[in-house]
């Protein structure tokens, strides 16, 4: 029964997902496939990129420049 409760909000992230922009799309996707590894299956049919790490330093040109002291 928990199964089919996680493949029901997989299923529930994907409607969801269709309709939003394509980071929020990507983020609910990303969503999905966990609930479907809980619910004890995962879909061949969609593959997707995984979202980019976040920057931990800041690019180092922000920090040399002319006139900065």
């Amino acid at each position: 029964m928990e199964q089919e409760f996680y493949r029901g909000l997989a299923d529930r992230v994907r409607t969801i997902a269709e309709k939003a922009d394509p980071f929020t799309r990507r983020r609910l996707l990303d969503l999905a496939k966990r609930y479907d590894t809980k619910g004890g299956s995962r879909p061949a049919h969609s593959v997707e990129r995984p979202l980019p790490l976040p920057r931990t330093t800041p690019p180092g040109t922000i920090f040399s420049g002319p006139g900065e002291a």
